[in-house]
């Protein structure tokens, strides 16, 4: 996504206290893994402050509404939180957000876009391929082959204290019950217990109440409403056919903008144009890259209607199950 000169403010923020890892290092037995101390001496080395971005205006988020037509009632909400961060020279906060809706609207592509926008980093999660709670939370350096989770991970190596961590799929997250996966969130997603969130490998408190977190799911109905009741659930439906197309012109530039092909830099071929309206976000990204190509094979440095592989992408629903 192209957006227009955003530049947040940045202070400074202590995540976790040096002391306390020299505590820790000081506490370890001999039997303590050689990743773990590693890990202690470079949280020593960075030292427990990071940046933490504060917007300094809500210009950036107008961007979205285009990139992203679908999501106005999130990016409305943002925007509101946003001002009030300003008002107040406040770092960005807004209540966990669960974006709910079928599969290939963009809800993974807007979570990055409004990382990008907002100046912070991103930690992208597949809740899918979680079985057990230390992914997030870490497990015990007793164990063999343990480590950080992914949380800690993300604040101890990464530069930002509000990065903004998308989790994937969360109402796919399985496993044994014992080892609950989202166990951490009913920590984490809390501000209050968050301020002093302590991964289990680490076993030192880190401040994790910045994390800005965006949730994509398919059905609530398999989320454990303890868990619901701490996100703002927003029902993404498919864009209109006028966002769908500006969609489409979108992703179009950017793919033409990240290479060298020679294809003109906006697409203006109507029939093209409006094929392209009628499918989800994710699929557009798919055959405009197989469309590159047969333009391409075909000698031209332009898209036709004939480019598109239509059918391949009909079979390919077909044999998953999801095609409407």
């Amino acid at each position: 996504m192209n957006t227009p000169c955003h530049i947040p403010l940045a202070d400074s923020k202590s995540i976790y206290s040096v002391a306390d890892v020299d505590r820790a290092m000081e506490a370890a037995s001999p039997s303590k893994n050689e990743p773990l101390k590693a890990l202690y001496e470079k949280m020593r080395e960075r030292g427990g402050e990071r940046f933490l971005v504060r917007p300094s205006s809500t210009h950036g988020l107008d961007a979205l509404y285009d990139a992203c037509p679908n999501f106005k009632p999130v990016i409305d909400d943002i925007k509101k939180h946003t001002a009030l961060a300003i008002s107040g020279n406040e770092p960005l906060q807004f209540m966990p957000i669960l974006l709910l809706g079928e599969p290939g609207l963009g809800k993974t592509h807007f979570a990055k876009c409004l990382a990008q926008v907002l100046g912070t980093g991103f930690e992208f999660v597949s809740m899918s391929s979680l079985t057990a709670g230390w992914i997030l939370s870490g497990a015990s350096s007793q164990w063999m082959n343990a480590k950080p989770g992914k949380i800690a991970q993300s604040l101890v190596e990464g530069e930002f204290a509000n990065p903004l961590i998308a989790l994937d799929e969360v109402d796919k997250a399985g496993g044994d019950a014992r080892y609950d996966p989202m166990g951490a969130l009913y920590t984490l997603l809390e501000r209050d217990t968050a301020l002093h969130f302590k991964d289990e490998f680490i076993e030192v408190a880190v401040n994790a109440s910045h994390i800005l977190w965006v949730a994509t799911a398919n059905d609530e109905s398999a989320i454990p409403e303890p868990i619901l009741n701490r996100m703002n659930v927003y029902a993404i439906a498919r864009p209109d056919r006028e966002g769908a197309t500006r969609i489409a012109r979108i992703l179009y530039s950017e793919i033409v903008s990240e290479h060298n092909w020679g294809f003109e830099p906006e697409l203006l071929e109507e029939e093209v144009l409006n094929q392209l309206a009628d499918i989800p976000p994710r699929d557009m990204r798919k055959l405009l890259l197989d469309a590159f190509g047969n333009a391409k094979l075909d000698g031209r440095d332009y898209l036709t209607l004939k480019d598109l592989d239509l059918d391949r992408l009909v079979k390919r629903k077909a044999k998953i199950g999801f095609y409407s």
